[in-house]
């Protein structure tokens, strides 16, 4: 099994051209083709019919900019798999909202490769938001690479969260070509307290699992701690210098919506590391 098909977001942020080369380089890696989504966003328009009036020349003009950088990024893309020699590759402008493009465009795609949102830019918060629908609602795995990684190889050293949960199984099946090629893997596994039900027995079948699909993995259960989950698997991946952590994105309801957990949350905002994430 491998990716067949990789789709990569292309925006305006500094680390877009880094993103769009490990995105290259996993496309030439999985022999896929790439295809690099540029949305515009939409212009939230005023709900006064007399302020829209008002804005009409203003808003002529910022549409017209938001479209002129997302076909800015899309030539970018184009050049880059052109240098590169990527010849299964394609951009595309959707003149829709972020998140909504997004998801629509994955669910012809195997791996949805993103970044994470700088807080320090303006639009933090959008850009935040758009990666959360795009996990929760696409029905595929995404893979967010960091704003201040050093762009290198992905996926030598894994790390692999697991809770006996759906949403792991999910992640861990998702990650699957790339923990084929990789060095070492770890799954690190955590219950709150002693007096839950150990899960050595349950590591032992994954681990079986995992050697009947190609890979070696070590398994390790951890017990108690007051560290949150996310800074426990951050720190266990600087102990093992790890380029992936693999991990279920969890959701929570709150009245219609669908949103993250806070442990994936969490992880979003402090990643040090690219994680592949499955809800």
């Amino acid at each position: 099994m491998s990716y067949r098909s990789l789709l990569v977001h292309l925006d305006d942020a500094p680390t877009c051209a880094a993103r769009v080369q490990q995105a290259i380089a996993l496309a030439k890696l999985m022999q896929a083709r790439l295809v690099g989504l540029a949305p515009t966003g939409l212009l939230r328009m005023p709900l006064a019919l007399e302020a829209a009036a008002a804005l009409e020349s203003f808003n002529t003009m910022a549409w017209d900019l938001l479209l002129e950088q997302a076909q800015g990024t899309a030539q970018a893309f184009r050049q880059a798999c052109a240098e590169a020699g990527l010849k299964s590759c394609e951009a595309v402008v959707d003149t829709a909202d972020v998140a909504e493009s997004l998801v629509r465009h994955a669910h012809c795609s195997d791996l949805v490769i993103l970044g994470q949102s700088d807080p320090e830019r303006p639009g933090h918060a959008q850009r935040r938001s758009a990666s959360e629908q795009v996990l929760m609602h696409s029905a595929r795995p995404g893979l967010i690479l960091p704003y201040a990684w050093a762009d290198g190889p992905l996926g030598r050293r894994a790390l692999v969260a697991w809770d006996d949960s759906r949403e792991a199984a999910r992640a861990l099946a998702d990650a699957l070509p790339l923990l084929r090629r990789a060095e070492q893997v770890q799954v690190l596994s955590w219950r709150e307290s002693r007096l839950d039900e150990p899960l050595a027995p349950r590591l032992s079948a994954l681990q079986q699992w995992l050697m009947w699909q190609g890979v070696t993995a070590e398994v390790q259960e951890q017990t108690g701690g007051t560290q949150a989950v996310g800074e426990l698997l951050l720190s266990r991946a600087a102990d093992l210098d790890a380029d992936l952590i693999v991990m279920g994105a969890y959701g929570r309801a709150r009245w219609t919506e669908r949103i993250l957990g806070g442990a994936t949350r969490g992880m979003l905002d402090a990643m040090t590391v690219p994680v592949l994430m499955s809800h």
